[in-house]
């Protein structure tokens, strides 16, 4: 799984991890301090989220063109900078007055603005290493194992608001809307992480940094071989269509942070015991991926010795599972931390993602990047039928002023959460891969923008679901179904079009 990669992915990989781990830290707060330090409804508090999303997906646009021109390296530098501003300004407590508005608008459009310089570029210079002929068919294995290392980073994000949030009222005595800023003072630390290492680990991907040269010169790769304009069209419009099917997608998953958010507050018990009290300790979620990666290890091609110590970690970390299991008590349930669970299926599941695609392509099998994208989407679906049906019965939200009107199982949304993200690990990775091989060579960091850009429009689009929260709940989840079975059906109706070129 993890053989045969580039090096430079790994300094890339980690260097996203530590952004990321400052982004998810926020994010899984935010939307709650939007309603608790300025008492905004459902609906405005999601509209201002969806907003700061689209803004986040959008401006890597223009942060690949920018990086077309004067190098991907520099706008990567810049980006983290403008970021670590921006969540420099978040943190620091202002109040709920228009000032504290203002400042916090300037704040979300500084960290917009620099997550457009840097996330889209670096993954952009993911994607030039594997131009390498010796590493072309690692390209879709390489991106999932990057998405995977991203998302160790989010994995401990929820976990660490909740504890600074605590600590801050417990131990410094601030109130629960100042505590929040706590939460985003951590995303500066994690910019810090990032930048270290990305700066050493550079010599690992040297290759594929971009300087300013000649008026036509971008980048100083080996040169790739031109296509003729017919076909930079054909690439371009299929792309296009990909768009607008993913959009559709992030408007659906995104929702994490907003009406699934919501649910977890006015809708999911309190308190858990035993092993679903186990589910909110993140160390115990580690557990579980160690033994998920050491039955890979066990039953893999390694040596005997490597088996053998394979063997050994996963008895140590089933006994330690064994022993918090005896040792556990009733744990309270907050509703950031239901966000940790999407890093950690994405993690455990990723190796097996690869290691079922990587058998059916030996059998000559494994489906094109189109045909997951679609499959991906119907996951999706699953997963708000499974809300709608788990929602029947339960009175509609209060959209003006949160109020918990019931003691729904927290399994219902862990599962919720899992099917999710089945799909994500079926589009995402895949999609970003797809729009590296496929783009234009001469519009690359445009069209990786592109892919940002479709993001960015479903993440505005998050704010409907919220807008409908007052609602049944089988409207809400109902409406998000829908909407993932519609751009099934039609990515399924192009497929010969983009098969083309996949």
């Amino acid at each position: 799984m993890f053989e045969g990669q580039p090096k430079g992915l790994w300094a890339l990989a980690f260097a996203n991890t530590g952004e990321r781990f400052g982004y998810y830290t926020m994010l899984a707060v935010f939307i709650l301090f939007l309603q608790a330090n300025f008492g905004w409804t459902s609906g405005t508090a999601g509209l201002v989220y969806s907003s700061f999303l689209m803004l986040v997906y959008f401006l890597p646009l223009f942060g690949g063109m920018a990086a077309d021109k004067w190098g991907y390296s520099k706008m990567v530098t810049i980006g983290i900078i403008i970021m670590f501003i921006g969540y420099l300004l978040l943190a620091v407590p202002m109040g709920a007055n228009t000032v504290a508005i203002a400042a916090m608008a300037l704040a979300l459009l500084l960290v917009s603005l620099g997550t457009g310089l840097f996330k889209g570029n670096l993954q952009v210079m993911v994607g030039d290493l594997y131009n390498d002929p010796q590493y072309a068919s690692k390209r879709d294995a390489g991106f999932s194992l990057f998405y995977m290392l991203i998302n160790v980073g989010a994995l401990f994000a929820p976990t660490a608001a909740i504890k600074i949030m605590a600590w801050a009222q417990n131990s410094l005595g601030v109130s629960e809307a100042d505590s929040y800023h706590f939460a985003f003072a951590v995303a500066c630390v994690s910019l810090i992480v990032s930048i270290l290492i990305y700066y050493f680990g550079k010599s690992t991907f040297s290759q594929v940094l971009t300087v300013k040269k000649e008026k036509n010169a971008t980048n100083n790769v080996a040169d790739t071989p031109s296509i003729s304009p017919a076909e930079t069209k054909e690439r371009i419009v299929c792309l296009c269509l990909v768009y607008a099917v993913v959009i559709f997608f992030w408007m659906a998953f995104h929702q994490n942070g907003a009406t699934l958010t919501y649910f977890a507050r006015d809708y999911v018990a309190k308190t858990a015991s035993g092993v679903t009290a186990m589910e909110f300790d993140v160390t115990n979620l580690l557990l579980c991926i160690v033994v998920v990666y050491g039955l890979f290890g066990l039953f893999g091609q390694g040596s005997s010795r490597s088996k053998s110590i394979w063997g050994v970690v996963i008895v140590i970390a089933l006994g330690i599972l064994g022993y918090k299991y005896t040792t556990t008590t009733d744990v309270a349930v907050e509703a950031p931390i239901f966000q940790q669970f999407n890093p950690c299926f994405v993690v455990a599941l990723t190796p097996v993602s690869i290691a079922l695609f990587g058998w059916l392509a030996k059998k000559g099998k494994e489906p094109k990047a189109p045909v997951k994208i679609g499959l991906g989407m119907l996951v999706a679906a699953v997963a708000y039928l499974l809300m709608t049906v788990c929602s029947i019965g339960l009175p509609a939200p209060n959209a003006e002023t949160p109020e918990h009107l019931a003691d729904v199982n927290p399994n219902i949304l862990v599962s919720t959460y899992l099917i999710l993200t089945f799909a994500e690990l079926l589009l995402s990775p895949i999609g970003i891969s797809f729009v590296t091989k496929v783009a234009p060579p001469k519009y690359k960091g445009m069209m990786m923008g592109g892919w940002f850009v479709a993001t960015a429009v479903g993440n505005f689009l998050v704010s409907i679901p919220t807008l409908l929260w007052g609602k049944d709940l089988y409207i809400v989840w109902g409406v998000l179904m829908g909407i993932c079975l519609l751009a099934a059906l039609f990515i399924f109706s192009i497929l010969k079009k983009l098969n083309k070129v996949a």
